[in-house]
């Protein structure tokens, strides 16, 4: 049977729209069934009559292309109108914020965000520990990704023994890094070589990776 999804996303930014869209291309591509969009707005907090309206579908999941500062709300709010639906986002609703502001509403329900997950790199745990221990602080979402794009960077000035762009931006399309997140290699279209994506879901209070695909 295909999947009931109901799409929505956050229409004020372009990254909700995009990836909104290119969910629903997935879905549909997939032999899935998007029962209805809808849209609102990166502000919002009050969902209620969005998800009554929603409700009346009966979607086995929602796809919110969105931050967690309204997934959070939207996952505490589809619990108390009795929605069985799990909400599903992508990397923005992957935070430790979201299941602050969704609390025990958070529970299964599902993000995908870029790259393999940090605990299964073989540096990842240390990166994480030593982060830790210098910022006091538990890593970002985008910290690992900002590491590595920093180091590969400087990895090009050495290789091009110069800091001018026009001088070591070349060499970056040559490179092959051994970065956090595992071999950091470029096609001739400048993405990334074998990038992957991984499924996280909330599981006792954490964010639990589930499964990598790659490609």
């Amino acid at each position: 049977m295909a999947l009931r999804i109901q799409q929505e996303r956050v229409d004020a930014t372009a990254y909700g729209q995009g990836l909104a869209n290119a969910f629903e291309a997935a879905v549909k591509a997939s032999g899935g069934q998007v029962v209805r969009h809808e849209h609102t707005n990166d502000k919002a907090v009050d969902f209620n009559a969005l998800l009554t309206a929603i409700k009346a579908t009966n979607p086995e999941a929602i796809f919110f292309g969105g931050y967690d500062a309204q997934a959070g709300p939207m996952a505490r709010q589809m619990k108390l109108l009795g929605m069985n639906a799990k909400l599903m986002g992508g990397e923005t609703m992957n935070s430790a914020k979201f299941i602050e502001l969704a609390g025990p509403a958070a529970e299964g329900n599902i993000a995908s965000t870029p790259g393999a997950a940090l605990e299964s790199r073989p540096g990842g745990k240390a990166f994480a520990a030593k982060y830790k221990t210098r910022y006091n602080q538990d890593i970002g979402l985008y910290t690992p990704y900002f590491y590595d794009g920093v180091m590969v960077i400087a990895a090009a000035m050495k290789a091009a023994n110069s800091t001018d762009p026009k001088a070591f931006a070349p060499a970056i399309a040559k490179l092959s890094f051994e970065g956090v997140f595992g071999t950091i290699e470029f096609n001739e279209f400048g993405d990334l070589k074998n990038p992957k994506t991984t499924l996280f879901k909330v599981e006792k209070g954490t964010w639990v990776p589930v499964k990598t695909f790659s490609g």
